[in-house]
């Protein structure tokens, strides 16, 4: 570079001496240093773009910093304006460190700290030990603080707490954007409402509508629910949340839970639709009922609680299971209904027809009776001699439980029965065929103990030689036992067992895409080591100089 060119270079960045008050040198105060002191205004300095005003001032021309004292203020443009007691300019870095009751300003936020790392050379301010931010939205504290001037973004570490007059945020770190009032947690955090409170370890928040996404460890109480998942998302103004991936909702008051790998919650419609592996788990006088169906919805209020599983829907219970294409369960009533194609099984019987009720008692909440309607069926295998299978059909078919266990079976219209009788050695007495108006069956342990006939019965006991296999059989017997669920894991299809669920993104990189690509990776840089001049020294310094003046 030219020798006129470097000067004019060199001369551009020194600190330049605006108004200098009373002047002096002192070398045993300050060496090498030009003391300036206020008369009838303000002493005021300028460096490229910025200007600065204090009461009292040490300017080092040859190391062309500045030490400013008292009532300092340092305005940059028309828009950043910071107030301390005391100042460390450097111009080489253009850098300010100011201590003493910081205040800086840019148009309608407000950041206050009693140390403030301001570097004009990047734009960006900083603190160590403690900083409140006021914007026309929020109040916002943390322990440590960056905020970058260009994009308007705060970065906050440490015991980070959002004020405002609907809700609170607690977060161990988050990035703030005072122009779009949205927030970034990349910590452990907590936003609590007067009508929710959501708990993630990443996430998004809009402050302003109260709308925002977790997708690290995220937990929303939501009214008299809990959503658990790998994404979940909440609006409060729709009152809606939704969630992505292992899911987990807990009804808080009837302790109900809704697994699945989609949900969503309408708060005003007190609902929940899941779907992709969606099971109800539900507790049954201390047994675990499972119900899944393609899609799951949940309507109504706590003391109302209607479930519907739709397509494909099956339940399983240690004592009892049953498939169908959908269920629909009403709470206040004790009343669950199989639709369509319904099969049910209790312990070893298998009840089919057109659709099937199950009425439970809502004190005991254990099963009370049963109806199959339409094309009743009910079916046994042989549990002695193992030579075929028990029947029963009629039109309608009506049963009472005892003990969860299933003990009077009546069957009225049209009824058939073919059931194996033996003897107290267990000796095959015959094969009992009759039809007749209405048939009562006395079970115990899936066997018929004793069957009665009412109306003109029409049968015989045939031995086992005389009765042709075919004849063994009634018209309409579908035995159904190898789709039989035997464990909870039997409820999931080939389908449910293989679904690839979508990946979430963000948990790796930033989800912040409004910041430059450098403050995306500056997630460090608030916490490295500053190396700030004790408090004390601008303390002396401006005891010395007044004592001097």
């Amino acid at each position: 570079m030219p020798l006129l060119a470097q000067q004019a270079s060199q001369a551009g960045t020194k600190i330049t001496i605006v108004y200098g008050g009373s002047f002096t040198k002192d070398e045993s105060l300050r060496p090498g240093a030009s003391i300036f002191s206020k008369d009838q205004r303000q002493v005021q300095f300028e460096h490229q773009g910025a200007d600065l005003w204090c009461d009292y001032a040490f300017l080092y021309q040859k190391e062309n910093r500045l030490e400013a004292i008292g009532n300092v203020r340092l305005k940059q443009g028309d828009s950043v304006l910071m107030t301390s007691g005391y100042v460390e300019y450097d111009g080489n870095v253009k850098l300010a460190k100011a201590y003493e009751k910081v205040r800086l300003t840019n148009r309608s936020m407000t950041l206050t700290t009693d140390t403030l790392y301001f570097d004009r050379q990047k734009q960006e301010s900083y603190y160590r030990d403690h900083g409140k931010v006021v914007d026309s939205v929020n109040t916002l504290t943390s322990e440590v603080g960056r905020y970058y001037m260009i994009s308007k973004k705060y970065q906050f570490l440490d015991s980070v707490y959002i004020e405002n007059p609907d809700y609170t945020l607690e977060s161990r770190r988050l990035d703030y954007y005072t122009t779009s009032k949205n927030a970034y947690m990349y910590g452990p955090s907590t936003i609590t409402g007067d009508t929710y409170e959501i708990y993630c370890e990443r996430g998004f928040y809009d402050t302003q509508t109260e709308t925002g996404y977790g997708i690290k460890n995220t937990e929303i109480h939501y009214s008299n629910r809990i959503i658990e998942g790998d994404s979940v998302y909440f609006n409060k103004a729709a009152e809606f949340a939704s969630a992505t991936n292992n899911i987990k909702v807990t009804d808080t008051i009837n302790q109900g839970v809704i697994r699945a790998h989609y949900a969503e919650v309408h708060k005003g419609r007190d609902s929940v639709f899941a779907t992709r592996r969606a099971v109800s788990i539900s507790l049954v006088e201390q047994d675990s009922l499972y119900m899944h169906g393609d899609t799951l919805m949940v309507t109504g209020k706590p003391d109302a609680r209607i479930l519907r599983a739709f397509r494909n829907a099956k339940f399983y219970k240690t004592d009892m299971s049953g498939k169908c294409d959908s269920i629909h369960f009403e709470e206040s009533k004790g009343l669950t209904q199989m639709i369509r194609r319904p099969v049910l099984w209790n312990l070893e019987n298998q009840m089919t027809g057109d659709s099937i009720h199950l009425i439970s008692n809502k004190e005991t909440e254990k099963m009370d009776s049963l109806k199959v309607l339409g094309n009743a069926f009910i079916i046994s295998e042989d549990s002695i001699g193992q030579r075929g299978y028990n029947q029963a059909k009629g039109k309608d078919l009506f049963g009472k439980f005892m003990e969860n266990e299933l003990k009077i079976v009546d069957l009225v219209k049209n009824t058939e029965v073919i059931y194996w009788m033996y003897d107290d050695d267990d000796q095959l007495l015959g094969i009992n065929k009759t039809i007749c108006s209405k048939i009562r069956l006395e079970l115990e342990n899936s066997d018929i103990e004793q069957i009665t006939f009412y109306t003109d019965p029409d049968g015989n006991i045939f031995p086992e030689k005389d009765l042709p296999e075919a004849s063994r059989i009634l018209k309409g017997f579908v035995w159904r036992g190898d789709e039989r669920i035997r464990r909870m894991e039997d409820i999931f299809d080939e389908d449910d067992n293989n679904l690839v669920l979508p990946l979430i993104r963000g948990l790796d990189n930033p989800i912040d895409q409004e910041g430059s690509e450098s403050e995306q990776e500056s997630t460090s840089s608030a916490t490295k080591p500053l190396t700030d001049r004790p408090k004390k020294t601008a303390k002396s310094g401006a005891e010395s100089l007044k004592k001097k003046n």
